[in-house]
């Protein structure tokens, strides 16, 4: 469990982090989201340890970062963005490196290296310098060092960067495999990643928590979609005297049918909404071709939390 409250983090006057509350279960993908400069490196440094709050604290499993940070480090592992390499060192070489500099014991460290050359498929380069190697591949080595102790917490800046669509999904399968003995907390530009691999989402901005929401109720919309060969007129009178119906618009023609938002008052339309709308148009013998809530996607919800006028600031 990591428990994070108040946390804050200046720069003389300015405040890249402010004041941000979340707590995160053991086995869960979340998704840290937010623009360049939101804050979201900060707050992976800071989680850490490699950089030390201004304010507010951080607890994982019950122990204080401040107090047992060696400890608790030792039990993390991290990809940062550009991660650092040796590029005169082979593959298995810099693994070897990085397990001694975890504390790996001696008589464990070759099968440390061996599941993370396996687990990041990096069997054909595993004796390759590493400055022979592509970007794609540079960064499974960053990956495979991250997991070399297997971590109980894993933070991953940006994954996917560099990698082809082949190595995008094995690195998305390789992420949701380690749910089973790590917490994986995935910082991304890329919206589609998180939606295929985060139970979770936080979206920072500004150095301020904006959204904490499981990925399901993120998704949630406050539209009903119907598609019906009805005019407006009929749907809108046979849907009267539904109180949280705010108003119903076309959004789309194709031949003889059309398909109409309902829009309402609702946090999210939700089954019984739906069953007293379909109630109602069967009732006014109204043909219903497809009837289901909007489904949003998270670009456009990420949109909707970042509206606000940008603002200068810092990662």
């Amino acid at each position: 469990m990591i428990n994070v409250q108040n946390l804050s983090r200046h720069y003389g006057d300015f405040t890249a982090v402010n004041n941000v509350s979340f707590n995160i279960e053991s086995g869960r993908i979340v998704g840290l989201l937010g623009h360049n400069g939101a804050g979201k490196t900060t707050i992976m440094k800071m989680l850490m340890g490699y950089l030390e709050p201004s304010s507010g604290n951080i607890r994982i499993d019950g122990k204080d970062m401040r107090e047992h940070s060696l400890a608790l480090r030792a039990d993390m592992g991290y990809l940062p963005e550009n991660p650092p390499t040796y590029p005169e060192m082979t593959v298995v070489d810099y693994l070897d490196y990085a397990a001694q500099l975890r504390g790996t014991p001696a008589d464990k460290r070759r099968q440390a290296v061996i599941e993370a050359v396996a687990r990041t498929d990096l069997r054909d380069k595993a004796l390759n310098p590493i400055s022979t190697l592509s970007r794609g591949y540079r960064q499974r080595v960053g990956v495979a060092q991250a997991i070399i102790n297997r971590p109980k917490i894993l933070i991953l800046d940006e994954p996917t960067n560099g990698l082809d669509p082949s190595q995008i999904q094995h690195m998305r399968d390789l992420i949701t495999s380690l749910r089973s003995h790590s917490t994986v907390i995935l910082s991304t530009h890329i919206m589609q990643e998180v939606s295929a691999m985060c139970d979770r989402v936080l979206m920072i901005r500004h150095g301020e928590l904006a959204l904490d929401s499981s990925l399901a109720e993120l998704q949630k919309s406050q539209r009903l979609l119907l598609r019906s060969s009805s005019g407006q007129a009929q749907i809108k009178s046979a849907l009267a005297d539904l109180g949280a119906l705010q108003d119903i618009q076309p959004i789309a023609t194709d031949g003889d049918t059309s398909t109409y938002a309902l829009n309402t008052s609702l946090q999210h339309v939700d089954e019984s909404f739906v069953s007293d709308v379909a109630r109602k148009l069967v009732n006014a013998n109204l043909p219903i071709l497809a009837l289901h809530p909007e489904v949003r996607d998270l670009e456009t919800v990420f949109k909707e939390v970042n509206q606000v006028a940008e603002v200068p600031h810092a990662a």
